[in-house]
């Protein structure tokens, strides 16, 4: 998967220093630029920018997804599966519930993943997944 460009995603926060303690402390993601309303961070290569809105809330609605509520909408980036694990074990020793532990989804089958969701702490969904072969990223 090389030549991706990356993507640019900007969502609702209610607290900027909680999105920096979660985004940038927990998940790892370097902090750039940013203002007294917003923060630019580099989510895996990509550029999240978190602005802060007192009444965003996020949505409750979900699809059912092999066995699991999937929330809808949601975020997140594929990960190499050692970037994938370490951020699991991460998330886990924060007390961070997980919406959808970790697990391989689809196991078997085209598009085999090893998948996880939890939210952030203004409620934003956040999917990130691993592929063991890349080329089952768009498997039918």
């Amino acid at each position: 998967m090389t030549g991706l460009r990356p993507f640019h995603l900007a969502i609702p926060v209610h607290d900027l220093a909680a999105a920096r303690s979660f985004y940038r402390d927990l998940l790892g993601c370097p902090e750039g630029r940013s203002d007294a309303h917003w923060i630019d961070f580099d989510l895996f290569g990509h550029q999240l920018v978190v602005h802060v809105s007192e009444t965003a809330r996020p949505a409750e609605a979900s699809n059912p997804v092999d066995g699991h509520d999937v929330p809808v909408p949601h975020f997140g980036v594929v990960l190499t599966m050692p970037q994938w694990e370490g951020l699991a074990d991460r998330v886990r020793a924060a007390g961070v519930p997980f919406g959808i532990e970790p697990h391989v989804r689809f196991r078997g089958q085209p598009g085999e993943q090893a998948t996880m969701f939890f939210r952030d702490p203004s409620g934003n969904a956040l999917e990130f997944k691993a592929f063991a072969d890349d080329s089952m990223l768009f498997a039918r």
